[in-house]
């Protein structure tokens, strides 16, 4: 029988929890990235993993802090031909960037060489990329089995105050609430003290957006906006979203989702079916005031096919096959010339 050890609050010295980026991402403790495949997850890790070993300056906050070490795991990409070049590209020191050879043994979440590695680096960041090459032997939707795991990737963040992030990809219940998107038990966002996810921006292709889908030690942070293309990534804006609403955007999903957007394109259709071009800010005002989210206003309209067509220094909708390229007197400048210019609204 194990002895009994009891420990009296009296002796314990509260502490503030220390952050690598406020309110996403705690020292100590275990953070999850998750996302669809493609959407720019390791890219963007990527990216912060470069802001750390130089110590500039995380999105949209205006100090810096010092370089500090980061270990990068990845099953998915290589170190020499995808890895590395886009760290560099992102600005990264590559001294201060290492990681753990697996060319004889495979890293788990049980496996000591972290602590290890952590120790000898004195790392401040440790990222693992995807969560299903590294968590080992465990049967992901099994609770006790995940957490069992999950343990020793805690242990070794709270003893060093590094900061270690998971990286994986979300499962297919596309109707379900964002919690539940993680693969698995439920227990590997439980487990997790922040969760983020990212998704693509509903308005523009090259645009992602990062949410804080869970946050147990402060304030759920802003959601950030930002592009991804051959250059890396760039950080564009702060918004307002919410997990939940960030994933609704994403056309195709079964369930409510996909009823709203059926709904939105039907309005579009129903407003334009006369064939005459409408202002654009008509147009939105009267599907926000229907309820429609803009994120859903913007997807419903590139599906039903509307082109946005600026005139003078005014946007209006019109439909392709009705537009007759805009021969509506209404709509000439006072020379009679129709001064169009096409672009997204």
């Amino acid at each position: 029988m194990t002895e009994l050890k009891l420990i009296n609050a009296s002796t314990i010295e509260p502490k503030e929890v220390e952050w690598l980026w406020y309110p996403f991402i705690p020292k100590g403790k275990v953070t999850i990235v998750q996302g669809d495949p493609g959407d720019g997850k390791s890219t963007f890790m990527l990216t912060l993993a470069a802001m750390v070993t130089t110590g500039q300056p995380f999105p949209f906050e205006s100090e810096g802090r010092e370089p500090a070490h980061v270990i990068y795991q990845t099953s998915e990409d290589d170190a020499d031909d995808t890895v590395v070049p886009r760290f560099l590209r992102a600005g990264g020191n590559p001294y201060n960037l290492t990681f753990i050879d697996e060319s004889k043994k495979a890293v788990t979440f049980s496996d000591e060489r972290i602590l290890e590695a952590i120790k000898q680096t004195n790392a401040k960041l440790l990222v693992l990329d995807p969560l299903s090459s590294y968590i080992g032997d465990c049967a992901l939707n099994q609770a006790n089995e995940v957490r069992a795991q999950f343990n020793h990737l805690i242990r070794a963040a709270r003893e060093k105050g590094c900061a270690i992030v998971i990286v994986d990809h979300m499962n297919k219940k596309a109707e379900a609430k964002a919690i539940y998107r993680a693969r698995g038990s439920i227990d590997v966002v439980g487990a997790a003290r922040s969760s983020l996810i990212i998704g693509r921006d509903p308005e523009y292709d090259d645009r992602r957006i990062l949410v804080q889908q869970k946050s147990n030690l402060a304030p759920t942070g802003n959601a950030i906006v930002f592009s991804v293309d051959g250059n890396g990534v760039e950080f564009l804006e702060e918004k307002f979203m919410t997990a939940d609403e960030l994933l609704a955007t994403i056309p195709g999903q079964p369930g409510r989702p996909a009823e709203k957007m059926e709904a939105a394109v039907l309005m579009i259709e129903e407003m334009l079916k006369d064939g005459e071009p409408i202002a654009s800010s008509e147009c939105m005002e009267k599907l926000l005031q229907a309820g429609f989210r803009r994120g859903t206003i913007m997807q419903a309209k590139k599906q039903a096919g509307v082109d946005s067509t600026k005139v003078g220094g005014q946007w209006f909708w019109s439909m392709p096959a009705r537009n007759q390229e805009f021969n509506n007197p209404s709509l000439r400048s006072a020379d009679g010339e129709t001064n169009i210019e096409f672009d997204d609204f």
